[in-house]
């Protein structure tokens, strides 16, 4: 079964609200093994909704629409249905009674419009909504099934965990699919594929690679659709072992995990605390390591040492290093690093300092420029790195590229 995704609302077409539920409903299909082949956002006009229905209709055998069935006269979906599906509307009881339940829990009265939101299309099995006050829409036309549903996230995803998916999957044959997202960090897209060409054209047949770069780090998102699971699970593992052997320790996780979670993970094995002096940065890898629950077991705190004279006074950075070689430096970085283990008294310690943008660069030191440091009990050590013109980019792909520095010396 393929499924197109069609949302209405001139709000998504402007920017002024993020369409969060083509992307959660996309997920949500084909975790159940209905792959989606478009998504469509179009205006709340009735000629725009029809010909986005007869054109998906084209393409797919399951459309799923959402917005536009409030009870307000913006809300145009449900009546261009009804004319759409050449029927008329009725009232439905069942419909009436769920919104009388709903609001009696709120310790409100129904009104005119609860009873209008109780009438439907007459051709359509109404979805009831636990969450609010439109009812779903089901209908079915020429072997092609069409599911109208409300735009407010919550009151969606309630149709689709209650009562649309599972009888999606009662009532039509959905493949098997299994996904596996392996999580790498510094190493270029383009890289990656160079590595993995040889293995990724032997992929047995059914079983596809995604690369999903974002700023920082590479998702490589195996898929296997069959009709046997553990046939499936078997190609997984078998192609995962591969790419172990081909990447090792470049990968850094799995599927939702978050290299602050992995790193927490190591340290809390070791038994070891962490701090952060943080200059280019500006506190974001803190962030990160505090957004873990249980991160007051191994992290003592950070020390944003943004100024020259906040590195040499807290820090211990010695000011002849920062006039004969600046602070963005191999001997500042290492200088921070040692300092922040020092004086918050942590076994080890992440350093940043760079100039993440857009001014400040130098033909010497162009924006971008940025030395990371890390001190464990063993050893201090740092490396230069070029990370772009893009100061909120810089930050991130500085704040992980510390992390798996950090994480890379804890596995060796």
């Amino acid at each position: 079964m393929l499924a197109e995704i069609i949302s209405i609302g001139d709000e998504l077409l402007v920017g002024q609200v993020v369409n969060t539920n083509a992307s959660w409903m996309a997920q949500a299909l084909n975790n159940a093994g209905i792959r989606v082949c478009q998504i469509s956002s179009i205006s709340d006009e009735q000629n725009h909704i029809f010909k986005a229905l007869d054109e998906a209709s084209q393409r797919a055998q399951l459309i799923l629409i959402t917005g536009g069935l409030g009870p307000t006269n913006d809300d145009i979906t449900k009546h261009t249905l009804t004319q759409y599906f050449k029927t008329e509307l009725v009232y439905k009881p069942e419909v009436f009674d769920s919104i009388t339940e709903l609001f009696k829990k709120f310790g409100r009265n129904t009104s005119r419009l609860s009873k209008e939101q109780a009438m439907v299309p007459a051709s359509c099995i109404p979805i009831i909504n636990n969450h609010g006050t439109a009812p779903g829409m089901w209908f079915e036309k020429e072997g092609k099934v069409f599911i109208s549903m409300p735009g407010v996230p919550y009151e969606m995803k309630g149709m689709m965990l209650d009562y649309i998916i599972p009888k999606l999957k009662k009532e039509f044959h959905t493949q098997s699919v299994l996904h596996k997202t392996i999580l790498t960090q510094g190493i270029p897209e383009s890289i990656l594929a160079q590595i993995l060409k040889d293995w990724e054209d032997a992929l047995p047949k059914g079983v596809k690679l995604a690369y999903l770069p974002k700023p920082g780090m590479v998702r490589l998102r195996l898929s296997v659709y069959g009709e046997n699971n553990e046939q499936s699970q078997r190609l997984i593992a078998n192609e995962l072992s591969r790419v172990k052997e081909l990447l090792a320790d470049d990968i850094f996780g799995y599927d939702k995990d978050t290299l602050e979670q992995v790193v927490g993970q190591l340290l809390k094995a070791k038994g070891w605390s962490v701090s952060t002096a943080e200059s280019c940065t500006g506190g974001s890898i803190a962030q990160m390591i505090t957004s873990v629950a249980g991160s007051s077991d191994y992290y003592r705190g950070s020390i944003v040492a943004y100024a020259n004279d906040v590195k040499q006074h807290i820090l211990g950075v010695k000011e002849q290093s920062l006039i004969e070689f600046g602070a963005v430096s191999e001997s500042v970085s290492q200088q921070m690093a040692e300092g922040a283990r020092k004086v918050l008294k942590t076994d080890c310690a992440i350093a940043t300092t760079g100039i993440a943008g857009p001014g400040g660069g130098t033909p010497e030191k162009p924006v971008g420029t940025t030395w990371i440091a890390v001190s464990t009990p063993i050893k201090t050590f740092a490396k230069k790195y070029q990370m772009g013109d893009q100061r909120e980019r810089n930050i991130q792909r500085a704040a992980l590229t510390a992390l798996n520095m950090l994480r890379k010396e804890l596995i060796s």
